[in-house]
Order: structure tokens, then sequence, then C-alpha cells
């Protein structure tokens, strides 16, 4: 079941990332890319964004990505989704952000002006598990 979570999240682009400051919760719709090994995910925000500021505070994340828009409205109850958890970790060198950048760049050339920004910051999550949703009532769990 895990290549299945692994899988589901190299197939998607989107996801929901919940943050958390203050017992009180934020999300936003992000554009995202993962590593080979589907361990790390990669998305680009603002510093002075409230996700920013939560993940600075509390880096404990929770990553949502489903199927909707590939199965469509006739075919709701086959809908899948996965909540990956995870921990927000800085990116240590500029080589680094600069490649995660460039696959950003690759897989959402829509985001180059953003990505351009001096105020751009890139986030790195490192995922500790995956529950995969499938259909209304069968669920996996998976720690990583």
């Amino acid at each position: 079941m895990l290549k299945t979570m692994q899988e589901m999240l190299h197939s998607q682009d989107t996801c929901v990332l919940a943050t958390v400051s203050g017992g009180r919760p934020h999300c936003s719709l992000m554009a995202y890319v993962c590593d080979d090994a589907a361990r790390h995910v990669y998305m680009a925000t603002y510093r002075d964004s409230v996700k920013f500021r939560n993940l600075l505070q509390n880096p404990a994340v929770s990553l949502l990505v489903d199927t909707r828009e590939t199965h469509g409205k006739s075919r709701k109850a086959e809908t899948k989704a996965l909540t990956a958890s995870g921990v927000y970790e800085p990116l240590t060198s500029q080589v680094e952000t600069d490649a995660v950048k460039a696959r950003l760049l690759a897989a959402h050339p829509q985001l180059k002006v953003f990505l351009q920004s001096e105020a751009a910051e890139v986030i790195a999550v490192r995922l500790t598990s995956f529950l995969m949703l499938d259909g209304l009532t069968d669920s996996t769990f998976q720690e990583l």
C-alpha cells in the first residue's frame, strides 16, 4: 500500500497545506513537487504569509492530496484522499534551494515570477506518515 500512496503523491500537483499556530488552524491551496522517494514535499510561499509564520512557530503540518479532478463528479465514490503528515525543515544550502526551485518551475511554470521574488521561500516538508482514504470507508495508515 505504501507504493500506492507514493504513486498518488507523485500523480497529483496540488495539495491543501494545513498549519497551526496559537491553536488556530490555517489551510492553503499549494502547488507542490515531491522527491523521487515521496518522503519530502516542496512548495513555495512568501516569508510574510500566515502559513510561513505558522511554520516558524509550529513545524508540524498536514497535507491533503486527492483525486477529485481525476474521477470527476460522476465517480465521486471512487475518489481517494491522502493525508500526509510531516515536519517543516528549512533547506540548508542555496544549491539545494535552487534545485528545488528548478523542480517547482519545471512542474509549475506559472510560478516563474513568484519564484524569482526575493520574498519567496521554499517550504520543505519531511513526511512522517500517510493516511489513505479509498472511497468512503476504506482507510490505511502507514508510518514512514
